[in-house]
């Protein structure tokens, strides 16, 4: 699954540079989450960074870009091959 940031982001900037993947990046009003290279921190942390740092909880599961953990792996690991 991919995360998403809700319009209620007051675009504090605290998770843009928490997120591992840079999948994060301010949008036209307010932050948003590129779900191709979002994980939610698979690979990297235990749990997604950016809700961890978010003060207004405004990221969530997307339910357009459902992925189960092991497609978060491969794509983690794709990502990786990439950067490499």
């Amino acid at each position: 699954m991919s995360l998403k940031i809700l319009d209620t982001c007051v675009n504090c900037d605290v998770c843009e540079p928490v997120c591992p993947n840079k999948a994060i990046s301010l949008g036209e009003e307010y932050y948003v989450i590129d779900p191709a290279l979002c994980t939610e921190c698979v690979g990297h942390y235990d749990v997604p960074q950016c809700i961890e740092v978010c003060p207004v909880e405004c990221i969530l599961v997307d339910p357009e870009h459902t992925e189960s953990n092991d497609q978060l792996t491969l794509k983690y690991e794709h990502l990786m091959a990439k950067a490499s």
